[in-house]
């Protein structure tokens, strides 16, 4: 994890952000327990009610469960929650902006299909 203080984005999003990423990408699985707020306060020399934020918004996403007195876990089905609502976040920015270049250059739509599909041979 990296987590940077001069940035623009609030270091409690930079955690949630990092810790998202890592329960899409598996390094936080389903079912197990994540670092507690006092080791990553501890690791990255952060406050640990900044640290708190960042994953309290995550319980509240529904991603992770607090369990009284042993810690935070990732509850199950929250990497295809997350790999779901990336998925619409793909289709919505990034295909809509290709449909509308595409669409600009007059590019027709089989040739935009025959394009991606060749992307995915390769």
């Amino acid at each position: 994890m990296h987590f940077d203080a001069s940035s623009i984005v609030p270091l409690y999003q930079q955690i949630t952000t990092q810790f998202t990423a890592g329960i899409l990408s598996g390094a936080f699985p389903e079912g197990e327990q994540v670092p507690s707020t006092t080791e990553v306060a501890r690791a990255y020399a952060l406050n640990p009610a900044t640290v708190l934020r960042g994953m309290n918004a995550l319980v509240d996403a529904g991603l992770l469960e607090k369990r009284r007195g042993i810690g935070m876990f990732v509850v199950a089905g929250a990497q295809a929650q997350l790999r779901q609502a990336a998925q619409a976040d793909f289709f919505d920015q990034r295909v809509g902006a290709v449909v509308a270049e595409a669409k600009t250059l007059a590019i027709p739509k089989a040739a935009l299909v025959a394009a991606i599909e060749r992307g995915y041979e390769e």
